[in-house]
């Protein structure tokens, strides 16, 4: 009886994709809790154009519609469809033409896009972003073209902006 053997080839390749499968095992999904408006179909757009990679955070597979996040652990957490900003004191900073409400919680950094409906939230660690070597610029530049997919309808207007309005007479 002939007994067929396999080329080495195919063995080698087998057990490196046996291996790919048991590395990427490794790393679990994240779980994100879903924005209340996460449905929005103008979030598709965004997603769709997220990065690879911030810095050297790599993307994540996460368990929820429109989020995202990136690192391991995450570092950056990103969700679409959350409430919309209104008029705010909040410090608001304009990075590649996206304006960002940022609001410095308790270890977390909470950026939110303002004048674009539906928002974007993203949730920052600054201690994790540190340790990563990852700027909090980086976050937004990197995200600023994914962001821009959705159409902004107003702009943070700053003490300087309203200072040059005109008087009423």
């Amino acid at each position: 009886m002939h007994r067929k053997t396999l080329p080495r080839t195919a063995v080698a390749f087998s057990l490196a994709a046996a291996s790919v499968l048991a590395v990427s095992a490794c790393a679990p999904t994240v779980d994100v809790t879903a924005a209340t408006d996460a449905a929005n179909p103008a979030c598709a757009p965004m997603m769709v154009a997220l990065p690879d990679k911030i810095g050297d955070a790599a993307l994540r597979k996460t368990n929820s519609q429109a989020t995202a996040a990136w690192g391991d652990p995450s570092q950056i957490i990103l969700r679409c469809g959350v409430n919309v900003p209104g008029p705010t004191t909040d410090r608001c900073v304009s990075v590649n033409d996206i304006d960002w409400v940022i609001k410095e919680g308790d270890g977390v950094y909470t950026l939110t896009t303002f004048g674009r409906e539906p928002a974007t939230e993203i949730l920052v660690d600054p201690v994790k972003l540190e340790a990563a070597n990852i700027s909090s610029a980086t976050v937004l530049t990197e995200l600023a073209a994914a962001a821009g997919k959705i159409k902004a309808t107003r702009h943070c207007v700053g003490q300087e902006d309203l200072q040059n309005l005109p008087t009423a007479k």
